[in-house]
């Protein structure tokens, strides 16, 4: 099959959907399709452009079989409302021209996030005469709403039709939890176009491994200790202040290192808010390289999962699956 691939995020960004669908793609090549990603120019988590892409409206290139057609986009490090959108409309806008060169698609899988591609996918869809598969790995824009990302009610209007049109044109939908499910029936969409698939791990990669002679051990002084490990996103929905204030319960068993690893700028309220709860056990380190991930999970004698009570009907951390 010919399969053309939506995904706001790709490789090399590090985490999140960017290594899911990079694996997926590369996945379909070795199965024998073709596969094409229309995607942005790398910005995530830093949201901002990596240097390599910096001035570039269009690029294509090719990586293990896979032609990644990348789009520019317009974005800011502090994201809002206003910025969001600028960020959604401008990708609607420059990946529609890149969705057209190349060949015709037998099949569109969009991945969501952004729900704005919904848009332009449908239209390829209906101009292609090809079904539109919708993969959900958020749901939006409950999730923005329920952590406080999306107050105003004029915006919060749109985002929900624009939720309803990528349901209505979408001829699958796949989520990645029984969750989601309940979710989207409850909403009205008919449980036969429902389709749970959760998200893979590639277990060759991530698996047990010694804690004797690990490398991320040694290189941060942790060898000796016990170490509640917390590696990912650090944004809104996770409320990662939680860590660190059961940190400071046990402060006073030296052995006890809790290790928080994340982008730089996530970090920094963070480190505010050890120093204000005291909390001198806890360990704030910027993203390991992918290759590392194996060794660095396998340093954690426990390892978080950390998820706001109230979105864990429409948000999975991607993390249970790699741990």
């Amino acid at each position: 099959m010919r399969i053309l691939i939506y995904s706001y995020n790709y490789h090399p960004e590090p985490i999140g959907i960017a290594p899911l669908m990079t694996e997926l793609a590369e996945g379909l090549v070795k199965a024998g399709h073709q596969v094409r990603v229309v995607t942005s120019m790398p910005n995530y988590p830093q949201r901002c452009i990596y240097d390599k892409y910096q001035g570039k409206w269009y690029q294509t290139e090719e990586r293990n079989g896979v032609i990644i057609q990348r789009s520019y986009v317009w974005i800011r490090p502090k994201p809002g409302v206003v910025t969001r959108i600028l960020l959604d409309g401008s990708f609607v806008v420059t990946s529609l021209i890149q969705a057209f060169q190349g060949w015709r698609p037998d099949v569109i899988l969009l991945t969501v996030p952004s729900l704005a591609v919904s848009v332009p996918a449908a239209l390829l869809g209906w101009l292609y005469n090809c079904p539109v598969l919708l993969n959900l790995q958020d749901i939006l824009p409950e999730a923005a709403v329920q952590v406080g990302l999306i107050r105003n009610k004029l915006a919060i209007r749109i985002f929900e039709a624009l939720e309803k049109f990528a349901y209505h044109t979408a001829h699958t939908i796949t989520v990645i939890s029984e969750g989601f499910v309940d979710n989207l029936v409850s909403k009205g969409i008919p449980k036969d176009k429902i389709t749970c698939i959760p998200n893979w791990a590639n277990v060759n990669v991530i698996r047990p491994l010694p804690k004797q002679g690990n490398s991320f051990r040694t290189a941060y002084h942790l060898d000796g200790k016990f170490v509640v490990l917390y590696s990912g996103n650090i944004a809104l929905t996770q409320g990662l202040e939680t860590v660190v204030k059961a940190a400071t319960l046990v402060r006073h068993i030296p052995e006890i290192v809790f290790v928080i690893v994340g982008e730089s700028k996530a970090l920094q309220q963070l480190q505010q808010d050890c120093q204000t709860c005291k909390a001198s056990n806890v360990k704030l380190l910027p993203f390991q390289p992918r290759e590392k991930l194996p060794e660095m999970l396998a340093a954690a004698d426990i390892g978080l999962v950390v998820q706001k009570r109230n979105v864990v009907s429409f948000n999975m951390p991607s993390k249970i699956q790699v741990l």
